[in-house]
């Protein structure tokens, strides 16, 4: 037999190696196949080197050919195998995924989205078919794994917004403009005369009063932490929040009604004509709602002239207005598990909960591409 040269091991490679052999993290596999290579470029015989590692000659011998032919590092790895073949070809899979692609009303069904058990039941019925017969026992497990390697997740759904006013950006800029401008009038000194206020404006309708059928049991040390409360309740009507945010000065400006058309807007105008100086112009931001461009509203503001200018938001950016915000704030924290005695209850409850709020306002600051934005 041919005798084998030796590995004449490179100073990095040898470090290397020696790296490996003393490490406590490496695999134990890795480990001992450094060992070899350096007992071997050492000068041990293969029977010794297997005697000494317990181990066998053709091991030893299958690490040292490997080092030879590829390199002492690459002899570290485990050579790839074929393995067994895969249960359910790619082929099938892929056509699974692409069931999982279409709706299940695309396909004849009535639903709109797959279930584990609807999609299973689909590929079932049809594998056979189209020609993939090792789907014909298709379980969860499975199903799970190819949608996960896939990356879909066929009984879900996530909502976006398109763009649907071509005049979107242009609009964008003329709030980001007037956001602007606030963010140069709150800088100017106390003492500074101002000449107009800018009022960041929208509705929240549908707030529910609802009332308790029982009594809420308050909570009890050691007894039950928290409000219990029974699960039956009775629905009194909605009422409308039309609100109006002060930018300069962080005031809350409420005003509640049954409803919010162009009666409500109007009676809401007319109360910041009332809270402001004459003299000043008055700046809403505001989105394109048709109680705020309808007939009535443009008969009251020529009643008015120089007194209201309105800013639009785009369609469907209503996440441009910094009422948004407080409208948020009001939903979970004074709204949440609100229960009343009546409707009015709920009306003075809001009025209440706005007025504590404005006992440290807050003022919002838009910071959204604000560095793109100047002022000339």
């Amino acid at each position: 037999m041919k005798k084998r040269p030796p590995l004449n091991l490179a100073m990095d490679a040898r470090e290397r190696l020696t790296e490996i052999n003393r490490s406590r993290t490496e695999p134990a596999g890795k480990v001992k196949r450094a060992t070899v290579l350096l007992m071997y470029d050492s000068g041990k015989r293969i029977s010794e080197i297997a005697r000494e590692l317990k181990s066998n000659r053709p091991a030893v011998e299958r690490t040292i050919d490997r080092a030879l032919s590829f390199g002492p590092l690459q002899a570290l790895k485990d050579l790839p195998r074929p393995g067994r073949p895969p249960r359910i070809p790619d082929d099938a899979r892929m056509w699974v995924l692409s069931v999982v692609c279409q709706k299940p009303n695309d396909l004849g069904y009535a639903a709109e989205t797959w279930t584990y058990a609807s999609l299973i039941k689909h590929v079932r019925v049809h594998c056979e078919k189209e020609g993939y017969p090792s789907l014909t026992k298709l379980g969860k497990g499975r199903l799970s794994a190819i949608l996960s390697k896939g990356n879909i997740k066929p009984h879900k759904i996530r909502y976006y917004l398109e763009r649907r006013d071509p005049d979107f950006d242009t609009k964008m800029a003329n709030v980001l403009y007037v956001y602007k401008e606030v963010e140069l009038l709150n800088a100017q000194p106390a003492a500074a005369e101002r000449n107009c206020v800018i009022i960041s404006y929208d509705e929240k309708p549908g707030i529910q009063a609802i009332k308790n059928i029982v009594a809420d049991l308050l909570p009890v040390p050691n007894k039950h932490p928290a409000i219990v409360r029974d699960h039956e309740y009775e629905r009194l009507g909605t009422v409308s929040l039309l609100a109006g945010i002060d930018l300069h000065t962080g005031d809350i400006i409420p005003l509640v009604k049954d409803r919010h058309r162009s009666k409500e807007f109007i009676e809401f105008l007319s109360t910041l004509d009332g809270i402001y100086p004459q003299s000043w112009k008055i700046r809403l931001i505001l989105d394109n709602h048709s109680a705020h461009i309808s007939k009535e509203t443009q008969k009251y503001l020529r009643e008015k002239p120089d007194r209201f200018d309105f800013v639009f938001t785009p369609k469907h950016g209503s996440w441009l207005n910094l009422i948004e915000v407080f409208f948020s704030k009001v939903s979970r924290s004074l709204l949440r598990h609100i229960r009343v005695s009546s409707r009015q209850e709920l009306v003075e409850r809001i009025y209440r909960g706005i007025a504590e709020f404005n006992q440290e306002p807050v003022v919002f600051r838009w910071h959204y591409k604000m560095d793109e934005v100047a002022i000339a």
